[in-house]
């Protein structure tokens, strides 16, 4: 799924055309307000696509920096799925997800957080990074505000 949490009209066709790019198919998203942020608009949609097309659905949605968003790639055999969120401000954060839809925290980032924390909070925040916590926090308002909003279907040719 791509969800476009909230976006200035003008870069609407933009966010369009960057994914239609990424997926080599012509994409119109159904537009609509939203509410969390005044006006702005949301849209989101299914998409289809081999392993890594939600990266470089991301990656192409970042050059908007104003941009909120979020792009999810079901697990494949194979393949772990990801999650990528995208907060002005933040950036991009990427995490491998698995089959049921949680994050997947691998064995050398754990590795690495207990050779380099030093204290508790320090380990706090570092698994609040990990699990995207601050993302989460800013995407739930427009999360929220987007429930009951059209869903649009995306198949990529070829």
């Amino acid at each position: 799924m791509v969800y476009v949490h909230s976006s200035p009209s003008a870069l609407c066709p933009h966010a369009e055309w960057a994914i239609s790019a990424v997926l080599a198919a012509p994409v119109a998203l159904s537009w609509t307000a939203q509410p969390a942020a005044p006006g702005q608009l949301r849209a989101e949609c299914a998409w289809t696509g081999a392993a890594g097309t939600g990266a470089r659905i991301a990656h192409a949605l970042a050059g908007w920096p104003m941009l909120r968003f979020e792009v999810t790639e079901d697990p494949s055999a194979g393949v772990d799925g990801e999650r990528l969120l995208h907060v002005p401000g933040r950036g991009v954060h990427r995490a491998a997800v698995s089959a049921n839809g949680d994050l997947v925290v691998g064995e050398q980032q754990l590795r690495v957080l207990s050779e380099s924390c030093r204290s508790a909070p320090d380990y706090v925040h570092a698994i609040d990074r990990l699990l995207a916590t601050a993302w989460d926090a800013e995407l739930e308002p427009f999360r929220r505000a987007g429930d009951g909003a059209p869903v649009g279907m995306l198949h990529r040719v070829g």
